[in-house]
């Protein structure tokens, strides 16, 4: 039986998943509405992230470097 993917993450599945520490999501997730870390916040103290907004977002991020 496949296991059910899960949309929304925590900020620990999201560590454990990306490798994003919970130190550099809090600092990621104050920048800039424009480029910063998408996430919701569900009342004061619940924070998640969509999966699908992530996987966006790494993809608009990355950087590819060329060997001289």
């Amino acid at each position: 039986m496949e296991k059910e993917i899960n949309r929304w993450l925590t900020p620990k599945q999201l560590e454990e998943l990306y490798g994003f520490s919970l130190n550099w999501q809090a600092k990621a997730r104050m920048i800039s509405s424009n480029s910063g870390l998408p996430y919701s916040k569900i009342g004061r103290k619940f924070i998640r992230y969509d999966r699908y907004e992530i996987e966006k977002w790494i993809e608009n991020h990355r950087v590819v470097g060329y060997l001289l």
